[in-house]
């Protein structure tokens, strides 16, 4: 069994005393994970960095197995935002957050367009946390637990949409939302593609998003949300805050 495609590293740890467990994330192949020899080896440690984009070709007897990987570097992306303490964050959260989430062998195209659109902006602070909402929002569409913000789940109407349903994952109008503020999650308007993009609009599309990972995606398999992924919402609001 055979197979070679770009893609990027999302986790790596030893094994043994010079080789290592390497994950990828590819376009057709999904997260997939295989052995690298020599994996800890001083030539390949810099390459093996969560982020960084490869090249790699597996290669198992039969389809089940783990299989090797041979490993060659395109794009050091993690090397590249080693200075930038914010975006590096938000690289090891998409990273351990698709590493966690994603099935193994379970390819999901249009995901890892938006994976790899938001690599490319993680040096714009301007413009990669909406990229990210809006990755986990797909996370959650691609896991099979897709929210519904096209109309407003109690009265149909596809305008004014303002919150969403805890509980159905379905849009509310302001409307219908007024007498359940307290018990609804707010929808920032970027998620419904409008062009503003507020601070309190990005955290509340990471509150949303977080809900629904944390209910529907983690707690049916006794996880939560990955500590880099809070780490970076973390640092993220501070920087939003006090953006100067």
């Amino acid at each position: 069994m055979k197979w070679q495609a770009d893609g990027y590293i999302l986790s790596v740890r030893p094994h043994g005393e010079t080789s290592a467990i390497v994950n990828v994330l590819t376009k057709d192949q999904g997260r997939h994970a295989g052995l690298v020899r020599g994996g800890r080896s001083r030539r390949l440690r810099p390459v093996l960095q969560p982020g960084n984009q490869v090249n790699v070709a597996w290669n198992a007897r039969l389809s089940e197995h783990l299989g090797t990987f041979t490993v060659e570097a395109l794009d050091a992306r993690a090397a590249v935002l080693m200075e930038d303490r914010l975006s590096l964050a938000a690289l090891n959260a998409v990273c351990a957050l698709s590493m966690q989430a994603l099935p193994e062998r379970e390819p999901h195209p249009k995901l890892y367009d938006v994976f790899e659109i938001l690599l490319a902006q993680l040096h714009d602070k301007d413009v990669w946390p909406a990229i990210y909402v809006r990755f986990e929002i797909g996370l959650l569409q691609a896991l099979g637990y897709g929210l519904d913000l096209s109309a407003c789940a109690a009265t149909g109407a596809e305008d004014n949409l303002t919150h969403v349903s805890p509980r159905s994952g379905r849009a509310v109008c302001a409307g219908a939302a007024e007498p359940y503020l307290d018990k609804l999650l707010p929808l920032p308007p970027f998620l419904q593609g409008k062009n503003q993009v507020g601070g309190d609009d990005i955290m509340d599309g990471l509150a949303l998003s977080e809900y629904f990972l944390k209910t529907r995606v983690f707690y049916s398999q006794n996880k939560d949300i990955p500590e880099a992924r809070a780490r970076m919402v973390e640092m993220l609001g501070a920087v939003l805050k006090n953006p100067n």
